[in-house]
């Protein structure tokens, strides 16, 4: 081991996502494909995470997650709000050893890489607010992350960080996409711990309340 800690790495289900009927393979139209969802406050919201399933840190050790932490915490908050889904997934898919995993990142990290992303959004325009979902991997969203935020123009539009985490809490999110995501405001992030993931739906709906996007 490195010393780094990779948590909060995310599920399976690479043909799709199941909430909010939005799948990548081809059954349901993708969010590129059909309007954007509004929710009750008109607001209308992407949600778009990164997913890794496998061998992941758990409580000082490791576990094996067929549904990652962060897919958990990715259908909890679409399961409360009306917002169109996109995993984002690799060309290289990452390994689903943690180790593997955890050696990918740092070279990643220390070339400051921009992984490939296999199903790009052609756009993201017609939405108002976007939810960025990913693990923290050593402080840090994973690289892929900041391929996709560079990729897209967010002048405009409220950004809102969602982590899943060893101890890192929101890590670095908040800084980079301010660096990254050319024009938006950076709103109020949810972090929560990998292994309480599972447990978080009050917290996921107090800060959805927060935001604006519950009313309950």
């Amino acid at each position: 081991m490195t010393g780094v800690q990779l948590a909060g790495c995310s599920t399976s289900a690479p043909s799709g996502d199941a909430s909010n009927g939005v799948a990548s393979n081809g059954d349901t139209p993708s969010p590129a494909e059909r309007p954007a969802s509004a929710g009750s406050s008109g607001t209308r919201v992407l949600l778009a995470y990164f997913s890794r399933p496998g061998e992941n840190y758990f409580n000082g050790g490791r576990t094996d997650l067929k549904t990652g932490n962060t897919e958990v915490l990715a259908r909890m908050i679409s399961e409360h709000i009306e917002c169109d889904v996109h995993r984002i997934e690799a060309v290289d898919a990452y390994p689903d050893g943690y180790d593997a995993t955890v050696a990918r990142n740092v070279r990643e990290q220390e070339a400051d890489a921009r992984p490939a992303i296999a199903n790009p959004l052609p756009g993201i325009d017609r939405y108002d607010l976007v939810l960025l979902a990913s693990p923290v991997w050593n402080v840090r969203p994973p690289m892929i992350m900041s391929t996709f935020a560079e990729r897209y123009d967010f002048r405009g539009k409220a950004v809102h960080p969602v982590t899943t985490h060893a101890m890192s809490g929101l890590g670095t999110t908040e800084r980079d996409y301010a660096a990254l995501c050319t024009g938006a405001t950076i709103g109020q992030g949810l972090a929560v711990r990998g292994e309480e993931v599972r447990e978080a739906d009050a917290e996921v709906r107090s800060w959805l309340r927060s935001i604006g996007l519950l009313r309950d």
